[in-house]
């Protein structure tokens, strides 16, 4: 897939379930990449789902690196840096009563998918349909409706399942990047308490992921499928 590709299944994809925001185009870059030349660095300091909510809205395109990322917990599941040792253990959640012991909050966080510590050094961000760059990951923030669809359309081909696991904890970030990235798997989400109070998300959209692989076969199922002249 070239970069002209990539813009046009943005395009379409956005017409096809007639959606009001953009997929969202997320790479990580690694430790041995260069930063894409062309992208600005973002300039100030904000969370990963806020990056990812004003891309999709306003349609803004950037890198971040760890010291643009307010959120050092979203920030170590992509693997710029290391987990802190409170946030590992489930101390945090425990003592802000998301959980009703410490080993249910740390049986929790070890399942949290995680990208290898410090191995990434910037994530960059742009809309799927100006993106000059190939990403990772798509994330699409929809409606339960558009959702189910998107879902119908990945296994249009071949069959099968989508597999969502999460816990309403860094859901933008370890299940809407890491896990996708990690598993070349597609993946849903529900959001978390973060994510839904320091963004716009909705409280009627969700969040779907998928690997950028998956993209061109998404598309063209989800193009005979539900576009207008599927008929």
């Amino acid at each position: 897939m070239n970069n002209e590709d990539i813009q046009k299944y943005g395009n379409e994809l956005k017409e096809i379930l007639q959606m009001t925001t953009s997929p969202v185009a997320v790479h990580l870059v690694r430790a041995e990449e260069e930063i894409p030349e062309d992208i600005p660095h973002i300039g100030e300091t904000t969370r990963h789902c806020q990056m990812v909510d004003n891309v999709r809205r306003l349609g803004t395109q950037f890198y971040s690196t760890i010291d643009d990322q307010m959120c050092k917990g979203g920030a170590s599941v992509m693997g710029l840096a290391e987990m802190s040792p409170k946030l590992r253990s489930g101390e945090v959640y425990y003592n802000l009563n998301h959980f009703a012991s410490i080993d249910s909050a740390k049986s929790t966080m070890e399942k949290v998918p995680m990208v290898e510590a410090n191995s990434v050094k910037a994530v960059v961000y742009a809309p799927l349909e100006k993106a000059t760059f190939k990403p990772d990951v798509v994330l699409i923030i929809a409606k339960p409706k558009q959702v189910m669809e998107l879902s119908q359309a990945l296994l249009h081909r071949e069959g099968g399942r989508v597999n969502a696991g999460f816990a309403g904890k860094q859901s933008v970030c370890a299940d809407g990047v890491a896990y996708p990235y990690l598993t070349g798997e597609a993946g849903v989400t529900i959001g978390c308490s973060g994510s839904r109070k320091y963004t716009e998300i909705q409280d009627e959209e969700m969040i779907m992921s998928v690997p950028v692989d998956m993209l061109p076969h998404l598309v063209e199922s989800a193009k005979s499928m539900f576009g207008t002249y599927a008929c």
